[in-house]
């Protein structure tokens, strides 16, 4: 059965083929995990509402990207921009270093891969959606304009021609390309920092985060530095402050972040990126509890990024982590 011979009853199964890829185009759209799923199900909704009056001009699949277009532009419109700690000037210094909540802000988030990340024999198409839902690359799309952003994702990372994309947003083909043109503009100035797609992990990441892990777990500050870029980048979401360097970022942990000594961490994957869930410690005495979502970031067999993200009553659950240890 092809898409134009589908019936209301298979309707369901029809489009929950798509899912995957549909929250992944909303997740880029978005930033946002939790967004990008409310906005799939509004397109189901809105697509089981509308199915009578779709004529079968297009596949399936294309109607549901124009409702999904919809759904995350009236979003966008709203005002919904996802930002980093590094949208919001320079690095801090750990001597001065605060942690600052900043609940006004609408933050970036991460996401398991395998929420949007739709499987594919295809060895540069999976590495061409994994660099696509990166963090950097993410944040980077934060900057466009709703409908560049939309552009740039459909053109760049999903493949569509540009006559397919203006009929999408009901516009021509030359505003497309016009539209394309001005958002790869924006992202070169954004200067998106190189990182590697780690799942599955090649031998030299593979051994790296077996460094990584042991050092943290043994909170050897010293060989936990030696992993990281000379301007490696530590960020603590929903605190604005973030740290740049060695010295800043083992001051850090040797201080302020002291209370995450004796923890423990479990592997998991986030935005085509290798993570781990980390439990502190239990005030107890007792256990470790829930502490971060670590999401890291390697180039060149370095740690470039540490992202830390705090709110572990959303992630945890979210990437199937233990409540507890």
């Amino acid at each position: 059965m092809t898409d134009l011979a589908t019936t209301p009853p298979d309707l369901d199964a029809a489009m929950d083929r798509y899912r995957v890829e549909l929250t992944g185009y909303c997740y880029r759209m978005l930033g946002s995990a939790f967004d990008a799923e409310d906005a799939v199900q509004d397109t189901y909704i809105r697509a089981w509402r509308a199915y009578e009056k779709f004529e079968g001009r297009s596949s399936l699949r294309s109607w549901l990207y124009r409702i999904a277009t919809n759904v995350c532009l009236d979003l966008l419109n709203a005002g919904n921009k996802r930002a980093r700690p590094m949208d919001f000037g320079a690095p801090q210094h750990q001597a001065s270093a605060v942690l600052n909540e900043r609940p006004e802000v609408t933050w970036l988030e991460p996401v398991p891969d395998g929420r949007v990340l739709p499987q594919t024999a295809d060895p540069a198409e999976l590495a061409l959606a994994k660099e696509s839902v990166r963090l950097a690359f993410v944040a980077a799309l934060q900057h466009l304009p709703a409908k560049q952003r939309a552009v740039l994702i459909l053109r760049e990372v999903l493949a569509w021609k540009a006559e397919e994309v203006a009929q999408l947003l009901e516009t021509t083909v030359a505003s497309v390309n016009s539209a394309l043109q001005r958002a790869r503009a924006t992202l070169s100035g954004q200067r998106v920092r190189a990182s590697e797609a780690a799942d599955p992990l090649d031998a030299a990441q593979a051994e790296l985060l077996g460094r990584y892990l042991s050092a943290f777990e043994a909170y050897d500050i010293t060989r936990l530095t030696a992993l990281l870029h000379e301007d490696a980048v530590l960020s603590m979401p929903p605190f604005d402050l973030w740290l740049r360097g060695h010295a800043d970022i083992a001051a850090w942990h040797l201080n302020q972040g002291i209370g995450c000594k004796g923890s423990r961490l479990l592997p998991t994957t986030a935005n085509g990126m290798p993570a781990f869930g980390q439990y502190r410690p239990a005030p107890s005495g007792t256990g470790h509890v829930p502490w971060a979502l670590q999401v890291l970031e390697i180039s060149d067999g370095k740690i470039v990024g540490l992202n830390a993200f705090l709110d572990t009553a959303r992630w945890f659950p979210l990437f199937g982590l233990p409540e507890q240890l």
